[in-house]
């Protein structure tokens, strides 16, 4: 099945397939229908096929039904498509496909690979070595007891004094490339971690309320904020299953503290926003907080934007399982005026911090940029020749996606893997992540401008640079991102006009609108019948599909991504799971958050072994590696097109990313901009163009690579 002629290699002039010279039309053709497969048969490593399949393989049900899952994908539960394997079907359920465990490779087209040579060097093959060398080292080490962390003092010193890890620890380092890991080697066995950014400069800004506002706009997840359109806010969830729609927010609860404005004012002026994990956290509260050492409330939280243009948050919502109508299932924190109203108050952040994790990691970040790009990829390799000239423009930017994703089904997202292990909603992850998908996710909103605008945070201005204003002026993840946005529309626009000078071309051009059909109604399919999708029938229409893409694969999912450790390496700043409610004046626990506060609030965050778990995953994940393609950059820019227009206006978009980043740079140094520059703040730099290996909480590489 597989072929070995590869065109990338033969031809570096880009063809439109009706362009093709003749005596090259029939390789194209037979190219294209060796990558396809005929859709049968067990993959080989070695194979060059490309198709599509469900995620019927996160689940192993011959261990037991604890670890079987449901399939995501078809008409029952909605979900993007992945790469096809052909592995048989589990000896206990046909439905789901036999697992393959790691260290072994699971299957993708062998182009789609990390060269041998280069895998330690690679940011995934160091995630290998941490998830199949580290994580088993950790618990073994940490004792069975999954003991609390008993002080702040137990966290500072996972990065000063280390974690003692049980002998065979120098085995596991040696297989734990050292070029740039963060995991140092020490003659005890020692691991040790490295001071995440956020508490490098200032130990207590977590505990600060400007600070957790701060992180709405800047920090790892900042594409949740939205504005408050009507207060109180209102479920959009089926009353009759999840009880009423109304909120518990009065406006006694934040008359008080919007500046003397009353809430209509507020209102009026733009003045509130809120971050909303009501709807998509209550319908699966009951089994979260069911399941062992998991508690979770379904959270809102509403903003005040202060006249200096922070966020100062003034209400936090508690929702809970609506059990009977006189049940009290909702409560309303605000910011303290005691001791201890000040640590509910803190609890209640963490718990909003947690819903915030989850919903970062199932949704924005894995769902997002790396399961809805793969349908794309597929399709691109399935239908395009390497000849065409679109294929040559979306190449960089689905470098090693394929790969980074089959590791996460095996390792990250499966049964029993690093996500259910470290975030609250458990097993439930996955199913969380495809009720986003179902509920929420419109290819039409996923580039930036379109977002910003459903999010009620920009509003179409056409005397604005980019046709939008912004509400919150310093919004670093906005306004950065849209220098971006920007400069990439720019580049494709002039890309796609090069070959499509008019839009007959775009309507006539069999590979590209296979492409897009097979995208949208395959690897979509469950979505393929909604009226959002953008048609492709123009000029227009082409640049922004493809504008979009390259910006999930590249600066998306950087945003997203690399400040996973700066933001979430301190435990107490961001918990990835929690595992006590708030104690209320009638529980029995409460005695004992009033003798000992602290202790409460340690017992509520991560066990010693889940932080430390944790902990090493996402500096794993927040690494460049040494050879990472930065947007701006290709690899021999000669090579990829024989054009010698695209090559010039390639180096004048290189220029336009390196003007951005010394505007960022100057935005990162200007007092007047609170949410990127002050005592102690953390600069904006995930959307800073370039980087050094490591982990730098800045660089936007190409691709969705790690």
């Amino acid at each position: 099945m597989s072929s070995d002629i590869q065109l990338p290699f033969l031809f570096e002039q880009p063809y439109l397939p009706d362009q093709t010279p003749k005596g090259l039309r029939a390789l194209r053709e037979k190219e294209l229908d060796d990558l396809r497969g005929n859709g049968k048969g067990v993959r080989k490593l070695s194979d060059r096929v490309y198709d599509f399949d469900v995620y019927n393989d996160l689940g192993n049900p011959d261990k037991g039904i604890d670890y079987a899952r449901p399939m995501l994908g078809g008409e029952k539960v909605p979900y993007p498509r992945r790469c096809r394997t052909g592995r048989g079907p589990s000896e206990t359920d046909m439905e789901a496909e036999s697992r393959v465990e790691k260290p072994l490779p699971i299957y993708v087209p062998r182009d789609e690979q990390f060269e041998e040579s280069k895998q330690n060097a690679f940011s995934a093959g160091r995630l290998r070595a941490v998830l199949h060398n580290l994580l088993p080292q950790l618990k073994a080490s940490i004792s069975a007891h999954n003991r609390d962390l008993n002080s702040f003092s137990d966290i500072d010193g996972l990065y000063k004094e280390g974690l003692l890890l049980k002998l065979g620890f120098h085995e596991t380092v040696k297989k734990l490339p050292k070029m740039v890991s963060k995991l140092q080697e020490s003659s005890e066995g020692l691991l040790k971690y490295e001071t995440p950014k956020v508490v490098s400069k200032d130990k207590f800004a977590w505990l600060r309320d400007d600070e957790f506002g701060r992180q709405a706009l800047a920090g790892v997840n900042p594409v949740n904020i939205e504005r408050l359109a009507s207060f109180p806010p209102v479920s959009m969830l089926d009353p009759d299953i999840y009880g009423p729609q109304e909120s518990a927010l009065k406006e006694e609860h934040i008359a008080g503290q919007l500046n003397g404005m009353t809430v209509q004012q507020a209102l009026d002026e733009n003045k509130l926003f809120m971050v909303d994990y009501h709807d998509i956290y209550l319908p699966f509260l009951d089994r979260i907080n069911a399941l062992d050492g998991r508690k979770s409330y379904a959270t809102r939280t509403i903003f005040f934007l202060t006249p200096s243009g922070t966020l100062k948050p003034v209400a936090i919502e508690l929702s809970l399982p609506h059990t009977s109508p006189n049940s009290r299932s909702k409560r309303v924190v605000t910011p303290p005026v005691d001791a201890t109203t000040n640590w509910i108050w803190q609890l209640a952040k963490a718990h909003v911090c947690s819903n915030d994790a989850g919903v970062h990691q199932l949704v924005n970040h894995w769902l997002r940029t790396h399961a809805c790009m793969e349908p794309f990829i597929l399709a691109a390799h399935r239908q395009l020749s390497a000849m065409h000239p679109i294929f040559k423009l979306l190449d960089p930017h689905m470098r090693y996606t394929l790969e980074i994703n089959a590791l996460a089904r095996q390792s990250l997202i499966c049964a029993d893997g690093v996500i259910e292990n470290c975030f609250t909603p458990g097993r439930y992850c996955m199913e969380m992540s495809a009720a986003a998908y179902r509920s929420h996710w419109r290819f039409d909103k996923e580039g930036l401008p379109a977002d910003l605008i459903r999010r009620g945070i920009a509003v179409p201005d056409p005397t604005q640079p980019h046709g939008l204003k912004l509400l919150i002026e310093d919004y670093p993840y906005a306004s950065d991102g849209l220098l971006i946005w920007n400069a990439l529309e720019n580049w494709v626009r002039t890309y796609v006009n090069r070959y499509y000078p008019n839009s007959s071309l775009v309507c006539n051009d069999r590979e590209l609108q296979q492409w897009y059909h097979e995208s949208v109604h395959v690897g979509h399919a469950d979505l393929s019948k909604e009226s959002w999708w953008p048609s492709l029938k123009t000029t227009d229409d082409l640049v922004s599909i493809l504008t979009t893409l390259i910006w999930l694969a590249s600066a998306q999912h950087a945003a997203l991504n690399f400040g996973q450790y700066p933001y979430g390496g301190y435990v107490p700043n961001r918990p990835p799971l929690m595992r006590r409610l708030i104690p209320d004046e009638n529980d029995l626990e409460y005695a004992n958050f009033l003798a000992d506060p602290q202790k409460y609030f340690l017992s509520a965050l991560p066990s010693l072994l889940q932080a430390t778990k944790f902990m090493a995953v996402v500096d794993t994940l927040s690494t460049h590696s040494p050879d990472e393609e930065y947007l701006g950059e290709r690899q021999h820019p000669s090579i990829w097109s024989g054009d010698a227009e695209i090559i010039e206006a390639f180096y004048g978009f290189s220029a336009e990313i390196r003007r951005i980043e010394k505007e960022i740079e100057k935005r990162n140094a200007d007092p007047n901009l609170k949410n990127r520059c002050g005592a102690g703040v953390l600069p904006y730099e995930l959307l800073a163009p370039s980087s050094g290996p490591g982990v730098t909480c800045r660089g936007v590489p190409n691709s969705v690579s790690i």
